[in-house]
């Protein structure tokens, strides 16, 4: 029995897509930042090895694996600051489009109250 991969999704990417873009920000800042912070504890682990005399092969691959939590988590925090600034133009985006349309929308209760007065000044002439 074989599966068409092409229709196969990542596990969580329907998950994602119904997030709000909010939500990805508010999931992703603290996380990255607790990745950010372990990496560096594991990178100071790893250098306090190397100046103990412990072996090559084990605070090298803890800085290896220090490297990549700081990597990941530094990723992650680019992908918040996305995030966040999508909110905020997408928020004075929604301001200034209101602006415009309480701005037209002045405009033209003035072009119809013009009207208005015109044409009761035209009928009271005619009579």
């Amino acid at each position: 029995m074989l599966i068409d991969k092409s229709d196969v999704n990542p596990p969580g990417k329907k998950l994602l897509s119904n997030m709000s873009t909010h939500t990805k920000w508010l999931l992703l800042a603290p996380i990255s930042l607790i990745l950010i912070g372990y990496g560096l504890c594991v990178f100071s682990e790893a250098g306090h090895l190397k100046h103990t005399g412990s072996s090559n092969v084990e605070w090298i691959l803890l800085g290896t694996y220090s490297l990549i939590l700081i990597n990941g988590g530094i990723s992650l925090f680019g992908q918040a600051v996305r995030y966040r600034i999508l909110i905020d133009v997408r928020k004075e985006t929604r301001r200034s489009i209101r602006k415009l349309e309480t701005k037209f929308d002045s405009k033209d209760r003035a072009s119809r109250n013009r009207a208005r007065s015109k044409k009761r000044k035209s009928s009271t002439k005619t009579s």
